[in-house]
């Protein structure tokens, strides 16, 4: 393991430190109640495996990485992405979140898989956890906009990696997820009854998935630490820590195919494009979904 701070007790196989701030504390307890997200009841190793095949970017990610690499996730969850980039390979997996259930649901999973090469931490991303520069991926996707100071959180976790290591970053986009926030509004006034109809994601969602639509609802609608971004506030993130920034999830510009390849080098594209490519992501399938947008950066 690649922890810096002893002050960790061992429960349940899982790294458990105690968590003091109060922010933190209360988006961990938050999950603590729905885990999110939800496994199905048929899921096993091989639907997982299945499950990230089917995302284009979780299979080039997984085939970039390829072996013998140490990787966290910041954020994990209930580690559906931690299990998958196990499986098959010998990479050393670390998932970390501030929920201890949703990370014992995840560990409880590995172990009934036997899937070997995965560890995991239960912290704070603003506490002195882990070595410096022990990473060579860091996955920190759709956390930091659930803290209190997201760029705070940035600082602290890409000491971690190593140089010329990976950073996966997801967050919120501040014009693309108007329609969530209008959603949000409508559920509010009319109840989920009605948010069912207007979710796409809820709409795809197996209507005896109860587990996945509240954990999908509760995320989504009723989050107490919530805050969005835009491509330049992250562009400038990664300017002023010496990352460089390799491609993202929509491309900064429109007028550009997405490569297949998400960790080709890519472009900037101009303001005006970017700015564009945001107000399109209202319209679009990310849009549609609660608009995260990923960054790929380089750490020099």
């Amino acid at each position: 393991m690649n922890i810096k701070n002893k002050k960790f007790k061992i429960v349940n196989e899982i790294v458990n430190f105690q968590i003091n701030d109060p922010v933190a504390s209360k988006v961990g307890n938050f999950y603590e109640i729905d885990p999110f997200p939800s496994y199905g009841i048929n899921d096993d190793k091989n639907r997982i495996l299945q499950i990230g095949d089917q995302n284009s970017f979780l299979k080039s990610l997984k085939t970039f990485i390829g072996f013998n690499k140490n990787i966290v996730e910041i954020g994990a969850g209930t580690c559906q992405w931690s299990n998958y980039f196990a499986i098959g390979t010998n990479n050393n997996v670390c998932s970390f979140d501030s929920s201890f259930n949703s990370l014992e649901i995840g560990k409880n999973f590995a172990k009934k898989n036997n899937i070997n090469n995965i560890s995991f931490v239960r912290g704070d991303v603003f506490d002195q956890i882990f070595h410096d520069e022990v990473f060579d991926f860091l996955i920190c996707n759709g956390v930091l906009h659930h803290t209190k100071d997201p760029y705070s959180g940035f600082l602290n976790i890409i000491k971690s990696v190593k140089k010329n290591g990976y950073l996966v970053i997801g967050l919120y986009n501040k014009i693309g997820r108007f329609r969530t926030k209008v959603r949000k509004y409508i559920y509010k006034i009319l109840g989920k009854n009605v948010i069912k109809f207007l979710d796409p994601v809820l709409r795809k969602t197996d209507k005896d998935s109860h587990d996945k639509i509240k954990a999908w609802i509760k995320d989504q609608y009723l989050h107490p630490v919530e805050s969005t971004h835009t491509f330049d506030e992250i562009l400038n993130w990664f300017d002023k820590n010496n990352i460089e920034f390799i491609n993202s999830m929509p491309e900064l510009s429109i007028f550009e195919d997405q490569t297949e390849n998400f960790f080709s080098k890519t472009n900037r594209a101009s303001l005006f494009e970017r700015i564009l490519s945001q107000i399109l992501m209202i319209f679009n399938r990310p849009g549609a979904e609660g608009a995260i947008f990923i960054f790929i950066g380089k750490k020099k």
